[in-house]
């Protein structure tokens, strides 16, 4: 009865979904009242989840009853979903949160995982209040066996006093430990805006590069002059290197499960030079040492580089006065500690910092652990690093000592080095020898469209376009192209809504998503698409895309 969850939901099928989702670990109690809640409170409960409109306009008198009569060993924690507005709250919402007393108040729409880490914290403090009244109970029952066994008033009072402090002490404890827990669960909703907002910025500046790095690239194939041609190829190195950056924006943004794929490892952390140099600073000294056998391993590339980042900015935190940063790639001696049989490649991220204390060395890894003070870290940076080499099939492992510095080994699969491509030649696409195709283009972003629109014509195909989805499917309807080209980000209907519809109108209509986020999962419809390109894409690899495509709807 001590563990159980009052729900009170008076709107919709809040009710239904919140003991639906959280039936599966807890015993649920669904209220119809505040009334019904002080009957249950009564005969006890671990915590309640009420909905801020349950609570305005009906009779809370009851409740605030049993608040007011709670036992001085109770503090009843309560979570109160709210929904999330733009000023404040009226006067009776305020009133009738403050009347609860110890609540937490968790914004709608709210993540299962924040739901579930927020009950858990209040089912932690609610039973440990009910430890304290055991003791308490204990305590009194003690000092009544005194009071029989011994008159003396003064020892009574000693007693007393020592077991009010303990208790009081005890919390004391729990107080603190709830407020960290909520300072935590407040940063870790922060970071989750914060990835979203990225990954939106990365997407808009991924619209912006394509339109910038494919008229360069126009102006390369069509400047005869060759100083004009060079300068557009300076151009076209600093758009890579903005393109570079956005993928690493939309790495740390992401969620999704980890691709998997052989990397270069001395590529990789080459390839990070300038992102390291402008995050860490010119105050430390940056040391490479790169194994001369050149190891490929299987990992993600863009998680594998948010890892090594992670692990440079908590390098450099360890180093406020300056230091020696060292990165190094290689072989593993043997199989890791922990780690499956195989062959491991490792890169090594050190320090020369302050080291770690031995008594946190255990922790370091947990999420949300983390010795900085509140605002200045999450707590998931290593637990991102171990998760990531985990989930690679590796393992991470860390080596410290006071005062010497630390050393973090990220161990991954090797892998074979795949074979090397066809080499382009001057990198300028191919003469398509298939231009009888009718393309049309959908995108929203009229440069964007605009681009594409001119790439394909000057490869001699017969293009159309269409701003956004309703009106692509009108051009569907009227006349069936050979190829679709979609943008997967539209207003409306999005790229995985056209597809839709275009397989009901045409179903052997081949489409290619033209999309600038970090993936797209299976469950948004990945699979009804005959190909997806990354923006910002070149010319030659939409050349390629359309060959494709093209190639599959005349066979």
């Amino acid at each position: 009865m001590e563990s159980r969850i009052l729900l009170l939901a008076l709107r919709g099928r809040d009710a239904v979904v919140l003991s639906q989702l959280l039936g599966k670990n807890h015993k649920t109690i669904v209220c119809s009242s505040p009334a019904e809640i002080a009957d249950a409170l009564v005969q006890g409960a671990g915590t309640a989840i009420i909905t801020e409109e349950s609570l305005i306009g009906a009779d809370r008198s009851p409740l605030e009853n049993w608040l007011a009569s709670q036992d001085s060993w109770s503090d009843f924690p309560f979570i109160l979903l709210a929904t999330k507005r733009m000023g404040s709250r009226s006067g009776e919402a305020q009133t009738a949160l403050g009347r609860l007393g110890n609540v937490i108040v968790l914004e709608r729409p709210i993540h299962s995982d924040t739901l579930s880490s927020a009950v858990n914290s209040a089912l932690r403090v609610r039973a440990r209040q009910y430890e304290a009244r055991s003791r308490l109970l204990a305590l009194q029952s003690a000092e009544e066996g005194l009071r029989l066994l011994n008159g003396s008033l003064e020892a009574r009072v000693e007693q007393r006093t020592e077991a009010l402090s303990r208790a009081n002490n005890q919390l004391m404890q729990e107080i603190a430990e709830r407020e960290r827990a909520q300072a935590a669960l407040v940063q870790a909703q922060k970071m989750e805006t914060v990835g979203q907002l990225t990954g939106g910025i990365a997407h808009d500046f991924n619209n912006l590069l394509t339109v910038i790095s494919g008229n360069i690239e126009l102006i390369q194939l069509r400047a005869k002059d060759e100083r004009i041609s060079r300068n557009a190829g300076f151009a076209r190195h600093a758009v890579d290197r903005a393109a570079k950056l956005t993928h690493q924006l939309l790495a740390f943004s992401r969620t999704q499960q980890l691709t998997l794929a052989p990397v270069d490892l001395n590529g990789l952390m080459e390839g990070m030079n300038d992102l390291i140099e402008r995050t860490i600073g010119p105050q430390i000294k940056k040391v490479r040492s790169f194994d001369q056998g050149n190891p490929w391993v299987m990992a993600d590339v863009n998680q594998l580089e948010l890892a090594v980042l992670n692990l440079a900015i908590n390098a450099r935190d360890a180093m406020p006065g300056g230091g020696q940063l060292t990165f190094e790639t290689g072989i593993a001696d043997g199989v890791p500690e922990g780690a499956m049989e195989g062959r491991y490649g490792v890169v090594r991220v050190m320090d020369n910092g302050a080291g770690i204390p031995k008594h946190i060395l255990p922790k370091v890894f947990d999420p949300f652990f983390t010795t900085k003070d509140v605002g200045k870290g999450t707590g998931l940076g290593l637990s991102q690093v171990f998760g990531i080499a985990q989930q690679s099939g590796g393992i991470a492992r860390i080596d410290t000592a006071e005062g010497h510095g630390t050393t973090v080994s990220i161990f991954l699969p090797l892998a074979e080095r795949p074979a090397r491509s066809a080499s382009p030649g001057d990198d300028r696409p191919e003469t398509d020898t298939l231009r009888h195709g009718t393309i049309l283009v959908v995108d929203d972003d009229d440069e964007v469209r605009r681009f594409i629109v001119e790439s394909l014509e000057s490869l001699g195909y017969t293009v159309t376009e269409a701003q956004g989805g309703e009106a692509g499917l009108r051009s569907i309807a009227s006349a069936e192209p050979d190829i679709l080209i979609v943008d997967f980000a539209m207003p409306g209907l999005t790229g995985v809504d056209v597809a839709k519809a275009a397989h009901k109108l045409a179903p052997r209509l081949p489409i290619i998503l033209a999309s600038g986020y970090a993936e797209v999962e299976e469950s948004q419809g990945v699979n009804l698409f005959h190909s997806v390109i990354r923006k910002p894409f070149r010319i030659d690899a939409l050349a390629q895309a359309t060959r494709a495509a093209l190639s599959t709807r005349v066979a």
